[in-house]
């Protein structure tokens, strides 16, 4: 597209707003949570939730690839496909994310959600983890990754995706391993007995779709009459962006104590994040479930 880019802004933030709106309200619907499909399995045997979590992927894997097979967006402009292959800042990056999750009783999204139905002790896990995040990007633990963990790098030269690893085709791919997926989830008969994970899996996956569709679409400007330069309008990254509720908790809190910088806008990331939290209150306040809830003790507080 060439239009101005300020012209696309808010559709780019409202866009991001409305769709992360439904994931909020669906999300607190259906208990969607990675961590609590984890716990799920671990503490009771019950992949219930696993199998909503992996019908997500399924439909966002299949829906983004049908995009980018039909040209409508291109993946490898996103920053998820690049060559460098940053494997210890995956396993540290993974492995703490694993870790925080269990002790703030949810990840971002779930903190999301938490915080628009009422929980207090998410509004002090959203502080944290805004902080380290944006510690780990610009901060303290910014040289850190980039001066230790992401020297430990593997170079591919034709990227990190699977298409380009495997040298498969990218329909046959995404088509073999979300069939095996959706086979897999519906293989069993509680997951079929209830609406609500089905629901649960299938929009919070088409919410990802759209969100590539928004940044990789609406938002792109080929040549960006400032810069003369490919754009995407309102990412934080520069680049094709869909949902993801890390680095956007991080820019939110920026956003807000550098409010009267006007070089400072309201991103596809921030507005997503607000739009998760106005979904789950609506939720939360029409379905009369919004109570406020705060930490039961000393120990709650330090998990937390």
């Amino acid at each position: 597209m060439t239009e101005n880019p300020a012209s696309l802004a808010p559709l780019v933030t409202g866009g991001a707003f409305v769709l992360a709106f439904i994931f909020g309200a669906v999300g607190n619907r259906t208990h969607f949570c990675t961590m609590g499909a984890v716990s799920d399995w671990v503490n009771m045997g019950d992949l219930s939730r696993m199998r909503m979590w992996l019908l997500a992927i399924a439909v966002a894997l299949l829906g983004a690839s049908a995009l980018a097979v039909g040209g409508v967006i291109d993946l490898s402009k996103s920053i998820y496909p690049g060559p460098n292959f940053t494997w210890l800042s995956y396993i540290v990056g993974g492995f703490l994310f694993g870790v925080g999750m269990t002790l703030g009783s949810g990840c971002g999204s779930k903190t999301l959600i938490r915080i628009g139905a009422g929980n207090l002790k998410s509004v002090i896990v959203y502080v944290f983890l805004g902080i380290a995040a944006y510690m780990t990007l610009k901060g303290i633990l910014g040289a850190f990754r980039a001066d230790v963990l992401e020297k430990a790098t593997v170079t591919l030269a034709n990227g990190q995706d699977l298409p380009a690893l495997l040298g498969v085709n990218r329909a046959i791919l995404a088509a073999l391993i979300g069939g095996a997926i959706i086979v897999f989830v519906y293989w069993s008969r509680q997951f079929r007995s209830s609406f609500d994970y089905t629901l649960g899996g299938v929009v919070t996956g088409l919410v990802v779709v759209g969100g590539w569709y928004v940044s990789g679409v609406i938002g792109h400007v080929a040549e960006d009459p400032q810069t003369l330069q490919e754009a995407f309008v309102r990412t934080n990254t520069g680049r094709m962006e869909s949902f993801s509720f890390v680095s956007p908790l991080a820019y939110t809190l920026e956003y807000l104590m550098f409010w009267t910088d006007k070089s400072r806008v309201i991103t596809y990331g921030i507005a997503s994040a607000a739009g998760v939290i106005a979904g789950s209150a609506a939720y939360a306040l029409a379905t009369k479930t919004f109570r406020w809830e705060g930490f039961r003790d000393a120990e709650d507080t330090a998990n937390h």
